[in-house]
């Protein structure tokens, strides 16, 4: 197809990832379906792109009809892909709002080791760049506020995921806890369930009471979550 032919589109972006300084994969998401669709397509792509780029000095090379713009920093190197007719600027500008996004999340920390700590993070910055293949933002600031990250917030890292759930589950827990004891109290069937020295007929009978009522406890429950 004649290249003149073709009509400006809003898919600019083909593809964007991020290696290491060995060309490993640590990220990427392609956009064009018809484009590398299948694994070995795209890890085959992205190896001829790194051992084009990983030693020159350029910010753009043109490889398999695409138009790539790229930047490394430390032992990464970051990938924007675009087709052979599409605008250097317009990839270049995602790419930095891309890197700079990410080294403010990173607290400057531009590296393997800082990055894969964060990953949740780095897919929140691209999906708000980019969504399949627009360019949503181009503004960095722009970008992390929409991911709500300040300069002083902790980045979103596994360990913090699993704080926020430990957290939730212990105030279901809690809650759950409370209604429980809390209706028990009321109706007075287990009025000295503290007390240590509970032989085991009266373990026995509190056992059916809870048995019996365990029903009306969990409409209960999701009556106050």
């Amino acid at each position: 197809m004649d290249s003149t032919c073709l009509e400006p589109s809003l898919y600019t972006v083909k593809a964007v990832f991020i290696l290491d300084n060995d060309g490993n994969r640590l990220l990427s998401k392609y956009y064009d379906p018809e484009l590398y669709p299948t694994m070995k397509d795209q890890k085959n792509f992205e190896s001829n792109v790194f051992s084009k780029t990983h030693k020159a000095d350029n910010e753009i090379a043109f490889l398999e009809g695409m138009t790539i713009v790229y930047k490394s920093s430390i032992d990464l190197f970051f990938y924007v892909v675009g087709s052979a007719q599409e605008n250097e600027l317009m990839l270049m500008s995602v790419l930095n709002c891309l890197f700079d996004s990410l080294s403010h999340i990173l607290r400057k920390n531009v590296e393997r080791r800082c990055l894969l700590d964060n990953m949740e993070g780095v897919f929140l910055v691209v999906d708000e760049i980019i969504d399949g293949g627009v360019i949503l933002e181009s503004d960095p600031q722009q970008v992390l506020q929409k991911v709500n990250y300040r300069a002083d917030d902790n980045p979103l890292t596994e360990q913090s995921v699993a704080q926020v759930t430990h957290t939730a589950d212990q105030a279901t827990l809690q809650k759950l806890h409370l209604l429980v004891w809390g209706w028990m109290g009321a109706s007075n069937y287990l009025q000295d369930s503290l007390d240590s020295r509970l032989h085991p007929g009266q373990v026995a009978v509190h056992y059916r009471v809870a048995q019996r009522h365990a029903g009306q406890t969990i409409m209960l429950t999701h009556s106050h979550t």
